[in-house]
């Protein structure tokens, strides 16, 4: 019977769907990397989060392995090249998370443009100031996506039923799968855009990509929303941005150094102004953590191996 091997914390519901597929299952949320590197070359399939970097040296003995399955969108930490290589399908489930992801980013963005988070310290504080918390309504405004895949997709659903005009962005789609927003050139979210969300994924042309000189090029102010990856979106560049009110308000879930105690001094110094600026909504990389989403994910990895089982392509 071919094996898998587990390698993150994962919902329990994976290993009887799994077994179901005539797979023996390995949970081994605790292994260490140097552990798996002895002992990979017996698995035919690896599921992983983001616990370490699946790459030639991890997968250098690993012989029978098939498939490589990410629990999540993201890719970054799989290197693509020697999975192809090699012979090995890569599976992702940007399926399981999408609707998560959109409804975590339109509260952060009602909160932001409400002042829901502000003005609720101040209530606890003791502070009563109704104008001071006056709020900016969503409707009417038109907003800019870039990247127009699950993610991209979801949020603009979302902001369609606020009457928002939705403008896409995707340099590597080739047709607009969906109605939820209007496809249009770069060009056109910089003169339009009043609110831009980011849904690209990383790689080497976007790391540093949305940087100081990317957002000089916008007409007007923008509140700017990044849930794909902290490293496409220099955070030094946003300070100096919100300190000239290019950009007015920031919704982040993601960020360059995480978890945040792996600061450097300098970049404590960024992180201070983005924590106490009341124009700025920030939550732990959790826009597509839900406890629906904990579950689906194992759902669209299921049904994307049994495909491949049923193609011929996996054993």
């Amino acid at each position: 019977m071919p094996a898998i091997i587990i390698i993150d914390e994962m919902h329990s519901s994976i290993i009887a769907q799994l077994e179901q597929l005539d797979y023996d299952v390995d949970y081994q949320p605790e292994i260490y990397r140097e552990q798996l590197k002895h002992i990979i070359g017996k698995y035919h399939g690896l599921v992983v989060r983001s616990k370490t970097i699946i790459d030639f040296d991890l997968l250098e003995d690993a012989q029978n392995l098939q498939f490589v399955a990410r629990a999540g969108a993201g890719v970054d930490n799989l290197d693509e090249n020697t999975l192809k290589e090699k012979g090995i399908h890569m599976i992702n489930a940007p399926e399981g998370n999408r609707d998560s992801l959109g409804e975590h980013m339109m509260g952060m963005l009602l909160s932001l443009l409400h002042k829901i988070g502000a003005s609720c310290e101040a209530i606890r504080s003791g502070q009563w100031d109704r104008e001071g918390f006056r709020g900016t309504e969503l409707g009417g405004k038109t907003v800019g996506i870039i990247g127009c895949g699950n993610m991209g997709n979801a949020l603009a659903s979302r902001l369609q039923s606020f009457g928002c005009q939705v403008l896409g962005y995707d340099k590597y789609l080739e047709e607009q799968p969906t109605s939820n927003y209007q496809r249009v050139p770069i060009n056109q979210l910089f003169i339009r855009s009043d609110i831009v969300s980011l849904h690209v994924p990383l790689t080497e042309e976007t790391r540093n990509f949305y940087n100081y000189s990317f957002f000089q090029q916008f007409k007007k102010p923008i509140i700017l929303m990044n849930s794909a990856r902290g490293e496409i979106l220099p955070l030094k560049d946003l300070v100096k941005l919100l300190r000239e009110r290019k950009i007015i308000g920031a919704c982040l879930d993601v960020f360059e150094k995480e978890p945040l105690f792996q600061l450097s001094k300098n970049q404590k110094g960024i992180y201070d102004y983005l924590t106490d600026s009341p124009e700025v909504i920030l939550t732990p990389h959790i826009a597509g953590w839900s406890y629906e989403s904990y579950q689906r994910i194992n759902d669209v990895l299921v049904t994307k191996i049994r495909a491949l089982k049923q193609s011929g392509s996996i054993d």
